[in-house]
């Protein structure tokens, strides 16, 4: 218990204390990290697991399009990609279809890699 608890202390003060890019960061890893057990409780016939991430996925895309500044005229091709992610989410809740999830892994990693790579040289400027 008092490991738990030191681990929850230990999340808390790194999401408490991150920078604005660090935290997006986190909400890409946390999306494929649901992504992934999304995926496992369809493998596992577990409609309950695969159901409760899916949504957890779908809470950070919603996340993610509430938080776009629409100032700069990029903004409007993340809303596109997130709204078609979000429309994929949906259906592979509806359908519990593993394939529509890898899908969205993949394009959730594609978009946390070059998050990093933006980060990285953002830090070397």
């Amino acid at each position: 218990m008092a490991l738990t608890n030191a681990y929850s202390q230990y999340n808390n003060s790194k999401i408490l204390t991150a920078s604005p890019a660090e935290l997006t960061l986190m909400l890409y890893e946390g999306a494929i990290k649901f992504c992934n057990i999304a995926i496992m409780g369809i493998e596992q016939g577990d409609a309950q697991k695969a159901h409760t991430n899916i949504i957890k996925v779908e809470n950070i895309i919603m996340e993610f399009q509430a938080t776009l500044n629409h100032k700069y005229p990029v903004a409007e091709d993340f809303d596109k990609v997130y709204n078609y992610i979000y429309s994929r989410l949906v259906e592979a809740n509806i359908k519990k279809d593993k394939e529509i999830l890898e899908e969205v892994l993949r394009h959730l990693r594609g978009m946390r890699d070059t998050w990093k790579e933006v980060m990285r040289r953002t830090q070397n400027m």
